[in-house]
């Protein structure tokens, strides 16, 4: 998070964050904390309660380097939890077959935002390609 961050203190101009899953936790933190808009794609919305399962030793699914997972990384998402949401910030891309995450939490979560939920794919939005264009269209480039 200090990188992002220090990213958005570095640069002027519009931002639109896009994230996906836990990735969406965050960007939800960062919508909120600046006042921007953004683009969740299958986003985690109970990661402090979803994660408390994995604390312990872990290894990166992409480069093999182990680490362990604490309760402190637990504690550090509660603090980042966002009690009150701005739903007109938001653009909610789910598909109802993600094996990884409930997309029903993340529609109840993002009431009021724009959304899209879609049948079947899975938690690595399947979908994604077709909606480049859209994506790229709302962040204004």
């Amino acid at each position: 998070m200090a990188q992002a961050e220090a990213i958005l203190a570095a640069h002027s101009g519009a931002f639109t964050l896009i994230g996906s899953s836990l990735g969406g936790y965050y960007a939800t933190w960062l919508a909120e904390k600046h006042g921007l808009p953004a683009i969740l794609i299958n986003p985690a919305v109970v990661a402090p309660l979803s994660l408390e399962a994995y604390v312990g030793p872990q290894t990166c699914l992409y480069g093999g380097e182990t680490f362990t997972f604490t309760h402190a990384h637990i504690a550090a998402l509660r603090a980042m939890e966002v009690l009150q949401l701005t739903p007109e910030r938001y653009w909610l891309l789910v598909e109802e077959g993600d094996e990884v995450l409930d997309y029903r939490q993340a529609v109840a979560r993002y009431a009021g935002a724009r959304q899209t939920v879609l049948p079947g794919g899975d938690h690595s939005f399947t979908r994604f390609p077709d909606f480049v264009p859209q994506i790229i269209e709302s962040c204004g480039l």
